[in-house]
């Protein structure tokens, strides 16, 4: 029985944006790209912390180079909302510049603070990608509400998400024991770095296993018990939080915009980049999953890519040419190929065979030793 909700949703929206290369960058990363129907992967995690109904704050945390790009999209898609959820926008989402990029373990410990100084009470907190394809979305506010359950008796709840391939571009969980009598949520043995093919194949065959989906549940105050004990000097660093004021925002876009607060530019000259996995998913005790009802994608590649993304035959000219796809802002004629790739974005080109993605972070990569 799900009597829990979770009261604060945070999206970590701070990504570079290179494995969709050259429609995604730096400047304007994954998250901010959208599909046909004009609806971004940032707007749609808006969409789905607002599904959960969360009685306190939505925060998004990003980098300070891409905010007034966030704004724009948060503030386009508030004016798309129904009166409710348009106001919930405008009250309580803010928008929190990190100072520098420290991976997924600080933002999340600066969430903590930030909502403890909001309100001093007991936060279950939601962690949500910004990148994200996820449906339906009834099956994702379910499955949220039996993580805020677990949240609530003070687990590390995670999103497992049933392998249908034997992927080696996702960490992967290792389920126990069920915890409910649906036998959906689980108690986690252990994770996984990302597997070679043939150790992605055994974990696929065993059943035991599944993806990391990189979203969690937990409250601030397991959580700031975990990074005591793990992570001790990130801690100390975050404690000039507990004399801190709630900031004053600003508004960019009109939409709540904190950027340059002192504590946090304190607490973040001194800690280490980490990810959450390593700081506190894979080390402590408490860790559970929620195996996932819902259909999930990270859309990490132009291959993932095009399965979202409806085509017309008005967009390019084929002639002697079947199985393309392309993602243009000018024209391009296809003559005499198959199962191409063709990305005309920014500038650039990119032309790549199908299923040949896990190639693009290397043309990153080259093109940025010669620049």
């Amino acid at each position: 029985m799900c009597n829990s909700n979770f009261t604060d949703v945070v999206i970590l929206a701070g990504g570079f944006g290179e494995r969709l290369w050259p429609a995604s960058t730096p400047e304007f990363p994954k998250q901010f790209m959208a599909f046909a129907d004009g609806i971004s992967f940032l707007q749609n995690a808006v969409i789905r912390a607002l599904a959960v109904e969360p009685s306190g704050k939505i925060l998004i945390i990003s980098r300070p180079e891409i905010c007034a790009e966030l704004t724009k999209q948060v503030k386009a898609l508030k004016e798309k909302l129904s009166g409710h959820q348009k106001k919930k926008i405008e009250n309580d989402l803010y928008v929190i510049a990190e100072p520098c990029s420290r991976h997924t373990c600080p933002p999340l410990l600066l969430a903590c603070k930030f909502l403890e100084l909001a309100e001093k009470s007991e936060h279950l907190i939601l962690v949500l990608t910004s990148d994200q394809v996820i449906s339906p979305l009834e099956n994702f506010v379910s499955d949220c509400k039996k993580a805020a359950d677990f949240a609530h008796q003070g687990k590390f709840v995670c999103f497992a998400i049933p392998p249908y391939e034997p992927s080696t571009g996702f960490g992967y969980i290792n389920m126990g024991e069920p915890l409910d009598s649906e036998n959906s949520v689980l108690k986690i043995e252990s994770f996984k770095e990302k597997p070679d093919l043939e150790t992605a194949k055994a974990y696929l065959a065993s059943g035991k296993y599944a993806w990391n989906s990189g979203m969690f549940g937990f409250s601030n105050s397991l959580f700031e018990s975990e990074i005591k004990k793990y992570e001790n000097e990130m801690y100390e660093a975050f404690k000039v939080f507990d004399t801190a004021e709630f900031p004053k925002p600003e508004l960019l876009n009109s939409i709540k915009y904190i950027e340059n607060w002192q504590p946090l530019n304190a607490a973040y000259s001194s800690v280490k980049s980490i990810a959450v996995d390593n700081a506190v998913a894979e080390r402590t005790q408490n860790a559970v999953c929620v195996k996932a009802s819902f259909n999930w994608d990270d859309v990490g590649s132009w291959d993932s890519f095009e399965k979202y993304f409806e085509q017309g035959e008005e967009e390019f000219i084929s002639v002697e040419s079947d199985g393309n796809f392309v993602y243009s802002d000018m024209p391009v004629a296809l003559c005499g190929v198959q199962d191409l790739i063709v990305v005309v974005k920014n500038g650039k080109i990119l032309v790549m065979k199908k299923g040949a993605s896990s190639s693009v972070r290397n043309v990153v990569k080259k093109f940025k030793e010669k620049q």
